[in-house]
């Protein structure tokens, strides 16, 4: 069997590997991964890594979790794939129904992943608009928000790491700013309002990622301003678009991140863990009062013709029954005391060390910033290397370190994440 070096030579030569700097990898070695279970990751030596990532944050009930296994097998025995234009099957119909149950929502709408999932929302803002006589082609961001790197979904993004290059072929949009802290709500919020003043029969919608902005580096801001922004684009006729891509189904706390702001946007854009972390999936929940601005006869031509080739997978959609299947087994509150035992581990061993500042939590997310690296690679770089040399995949965002395993880790995996994250502190600064 090839080795890890082989392997890395074989893929290095050919594969275009995404976000990534290949140059990068002609020093440190990609590494292979030959099999996966729980939250470890085995290369083809045999080494263990724990995934503290959860695989860029789709992996909630451990790799190769029986359960979803057996569904997905059950599943391939009877339908693979078929198109959801014209034609239906169980899991597609099964999973939007319990969805729109557990949202409050009432019409489901499929795409193949996250970014495709704004797209459509995006889309269907803009739309529902137009088919109501107004013509509003601009919309609304925060500011260091993230929303994936499709051209509409880069357009509404605040990164400029990600959207400064392609700025020449974007959509129209306005950002607003986030607010820092809790005494900067009332700055944010009155920036916002007169942006609406000015705007508000020009925008379609206002995008956001309520509670934590992922990308942004990890910056948790107040349910209380998601609640009062979203309330002053709702009653000037702004639909609001919640991206909980990153954090939907139990991420934050409760099982969609809108529950805790007290309001209900217009569109809920899902992906990333709706399938556990085993295929692409994504949808976006919306209204009947949505819905019906559409539905005509065909020579109206009010139709939402946007589709992929695998919306509606039946794959897919077999492993979301399965991960909503393992929600219903008090995941979400039993997650409570696990993320309380992980942000005293944290503390125990991280606060006080040189560097670290900032330690914070929101439900499973946990994060840091580390201060004061002088080493001549970038800190990034530096902290992925660092904590696959301890058996622990890290992927900063710039000086940010964050931690998002699977619900599944065990007290002795956190103590051993823990530990391990302490080391890379300790050896970088």
């Amino acid at each position: 069997m090839p080795s890890n070096a082989e392997w890395h030579a074989l893929d290095f030569k050919h594969i275009w590997h995404p976000c990534s700097q290949m140059h990068d990898h002609a020093s440190l070695p990609l590494l292979p991964i030959k099999s996966a279970k729980g939250v470890y990751l085995y290369d083809f030596e045999g080494k263990g890594y724990i995934d503290g990532i959860s695989s860029w944050w789709v992996n909630l009930f451990g790799h190769n979790h029986p359960y979803i296994n057996a569904k997905l097998k059950e599943q391939v025995e009877q339908l693979e794939h078929v198109l959801l234009a014209g034609l239906t099957h169980p899991q597609a119909i099964n999973l939007a129904a319990r969805l729109c149950a557990l949202s409050g929502f009432d019409k489901c709408f499929f795409a193949d992943n996250g970014s495709a999932g704004v797209e459509v929302a995006l889309k269907m803002s803009y739309h529902s608009r137009l088919l109501e006589g107004k013509q509003k082609p601009k919309f609304l961001s925060l500011e260091n928000g993230y929303h994936g790197e499709t051209l509409g979904a880069l357009s509404v993004g605040g990164v400029g790491l990600y959207k400064d290059t392609y700025k020449g072929i974007f959509c129209d949009q306005l950002q607003t700013p986030v607010p820092k802290d809790e005494a900067d709500i009332p700055r944010a919020l009155h920036a916002l309002e007169q942006i609406l003043d000015r705007e508000s029969n020009n925008l379609s919608a206002f995008i956001l990622e309520p509670l934590i902005q992922c990308a942004g580096c990890m910056h948790f801001y107040s349910a209380d301003f998601v609640r009062q922004a979203t309330q002053m684009c709702q009653e000037r006729g702004v639909l609001v678009i919640f991206d909980e891509i990153a954090v939907g189904f139990g991420r934050t706390g409760s099982l969609f991140a809108y529950q805790q702001c007290g309001v209900k946007p217009d569109f809920l854009c899902l992906s990333k863990g709706i399938t556990g972390g085993y295929l692409p999936l994504a949808v976006v929940l919306t209204s009947d009062q949505i819905y019906n601005k559409f539905y005509a006869p065909y020579e109206q031509d009010k139709s939402f013709l946007h589709s992929h080739s695998y919306t509606g997978n039946a794959l897919a959609c077999a492993c979301a029954n399965a991960t909503l299947d393992l929600f219903e087994q008090g995941v979400v509150e039993q997650n409570k005391a696990l993320s309380n035992f992980i942000y005293t581990c944290m503390q125990e061993q991280l606060v006080g060390l040189k560097g670290v500042k900032n330690l914070r939590k929101c439900g499973m997310v946990f994060a840091f910033e580390l201060e004061g690296y002088q080493g001549s690679q970038r800190l990034s770089l530096a902290v992925f290397e660092k904590g696959l040399e301890l058996g622990l995949l890290l992927r900063p965002l710039s000086n940010t370190i964050y931690f998002m395993p699977a619900y599944t880790i065990n007290q002795q995996e956190v103590l051993e994440s823990v530990g391990a994250m302490a080391g890379v502190v300790r050896a970088l600064t």
